[in-house]
């Protein structure tokens, strides 16, 4: 009923190996997995996962966040993104959480390589952005994103941010963070997406929703974060979770993903 569009079930914090986890999906009836690349060190990890199940998907990028890992061009990407499972590129964007704008002309160069692969590719773009919407915005506008389509993931902004990403064509996606009593402007936006450009992740192992908040996350907590949007939307969650899982295989429209 519900899809995982973003985790990392490769990082270490899941040393118990994925087959609990694909058990905890099952009774959770979370059909799906989106395993997300954050550095090219570690794909072949995510890879051998997606290989071995067949409800796991992979994608292919380096993080804004990981200064020192590997530099992708646009050839390496494009090759990579060709394997069966892969049926994203990223993520990628950008993030002035711990840099000041003024020293991250690298991380605005990696993200235009992503989008020029992703485009090159025909894959869509995992999007990441924290505190630096405007600048990710305007990158997009100015390298075509809307041609290659995505997600922008774990969506933290307000609505007129929303907007101007809807209008390239970007579905958002909510994490666990759309479930806590702080997070109103996010609340406001999940309310107010078209249902057909909504997707819901968890981020796992980091930001587990309500009622799990501050334990590590995994796949299954996001039915938490679906019943949640759905409460919000006065849908039921078996409608928010179609509908979601609809968005899922309309966006990542890789012949495997189904």
């Amino acid at each position: 009923m519900f899809i995982d569009s973003h985790c990392h079930i490769n990082f270490p914090d899941f040393d118990e190996g994925v087959e609990p986890l694909l058990a905890h999906m099952r009774a959770a009836e979370v059909s799906h997995a989106l395993c997300v690349s954050v550095n090219l060190e570690n794909l072949p990890s995510i890879l051998t996962l997606a290989e071995a199940h067949a409800n796991i998907y992979a994608s292919v990028g380096v993080h804004p966040d990981h200064q020192k890992a590997a530099e992708p061009d646009v050839a390496t990407l494009v090759k990579l993104a060709s394997h069966p499972k892969v049926v994203a590129i990223g993520e990628t964007g950008l993030d002035y959480f711990r840099l000041e704008r003024e020293t991250v002309d690298w991380q605005r160069e990696r993200f235009r390589v992503h989008i020029r692969a992703a485009r090159e590719a025909g894959k869509p773009l995992i999007v990441h952005t924290r505190n630096a919407a405007e600048d990710t915005l305007a990158i997009m506008r100015e390298e075509g994103a809307s041609e290659a389509g995505g997600v922008m993931h774990c969506f933290t902004e307000n609505w007129v941010i929303a907007q101007a990403a809807l209008e390239m064509g970007f579905y958002l996606s909510f994490s666990g963070i759309v479930t806590f009593k702080s997070a109103a402007d996010i609340q406001e936006v999940a309310r107010r997406v078209p249902l057909d450009r909504m997707l819901i992740e968890t981020d796992s192992p980091y930001l587990a929703p309500v009622p799990y908040r501050g334990k590590r996350n995994e796949p299954a907590y996001v039915r938490q974060v679906g019943e949640f949007v759905a409460g919000l939307r006065g849908l039921r969650p078996e409608e928010l979770g179609e509908a979601t899982s609809r968005n899922f295989f309309r966006l990542f429209n890789d012949d495997n993903a189904h």
